[in-house]
C-alpha cells in the first residue's frame, strides 16, 4: 500500500534511514571481526535493544521514504521515536562512560547512540503527522522494551554475558535489576505521554 507523502518527507526519511543503516553496518563489520561468521555475527549484535531498536527505525524510515502508509501512521512514527530516545537517554546516563569500543565500533556508536536519537525527534517533530496519538499509546509502545528484558536475560543465562550492566542479575540480583527496569519502564512511560501531549498541542495549531 503506498500514500501520498511529500518529496521532503521522503526525502527526510530516506536521510534517516540511511545514517542508520550505516551505523548498523559498521557495526556488524566490527562485529564480524570478532566472531569470524556473518551469522554469529548478527547474533551478537541482536543481544542490545540498541540494535532492535535502530533496526526497526531503519525499516520504519525506508518505508515513508518509499511512500508506503502503514509506515508512516502517528503511532508508528511516535513508537519509534520514543524507543530510540530511550536508546539514546540510557546510554548518556547509564553506560556513556563504561563501555569500551574499538575503531569501528565505536562510530557505530556514534551513529546508533548520539545522532540517530535525535535525528529521528528531529523528524518526528518537524514530519509526523499530528493529532493522531491516544493517551493509550505509551503504554502499547511500552510493550517492546518490556519484551525485550526477558530476552536479554535468556540469552544471559545461555551464555552468561548480560547485554547491559543495570540487568546483571548475577551482579545486582534480581530485586535490584527490577528496580532498575522498573525506574526505565517508569521513564519510557513518562516521556511517552510528554510525546503525546505535544503531538496534541501541535495538531490544534
Amino acid at each position: 500500500m503506498t500514500t501520498t507523502l511529500s518529496s521532503p518527507t521522503r526525502a527526510a526519511a530516506a536521510l534517516v534511514a540511511l545514517v542508520g543503516l550505516a551505523g548498523l553496518g559498521i557495526r556488524f563489520g566490527a562485529s564480524l571481526d570478532l566472531t569470524g561468521a556473518p551469522g554469529a555475527a548478527l547474533w551478537a549484535m541482536l543481544r542490545f535493544f540498541t540494535i532492535i531498536a535502530n533496526a526497526l527505525t531503519v525499516l520504519v524510515m525506508a518505508g515513508v521514504a518509499l511512500g508506503n502508509g502503514p509506515a508512516a501512521r502517528p503511532r508508528v512514527l511516535g513508537c519509534i521515536t520514543l524507543i530510540m530516545l530511550l536508546v539514546g537517554v540510557v546510554y548518556a546516563l547509564l553506560l556513556r562512560d563504561i563501555v569500551e569500543l574499538g575503531s569501528g565500533a565505536y562510530t557505530a556508536n556514534i551513529l546508533l547512540h548520539y545522532v540517530m536519537p535525535p535525528l529521528t525527534l528531529a523528524f518526528w517533530l518537524l514530519f509526523a503527522p499530528k493529532g493522531g496519538l491516544s493517551w493509550g499509546d505509551p503504554v502499547r509502545w511500552a510493550l517492546l522494551p518490556l519484551a525485550y528484558l526477558p530476552y536479554a536475560l535468556a540469552r544471559a543465562a545461555e551464555d552468561g554475558r548480560y547485554a547491559y550492566p543495570f540487568i546483571d542479575v548475577d551482579r545486582l540480583g534480581w530485586a535490584q535489576v527490577l528496580v532498575n527496569a522498573l525506574g526505565i519502564a517508569t521513564g519510557f512511560l513518562l516521556a511517552g505521554f510528554v510525546l503525546v501531549w505535544l503531538d496534541r498541542r501541535m495538531g490544534r495549531s
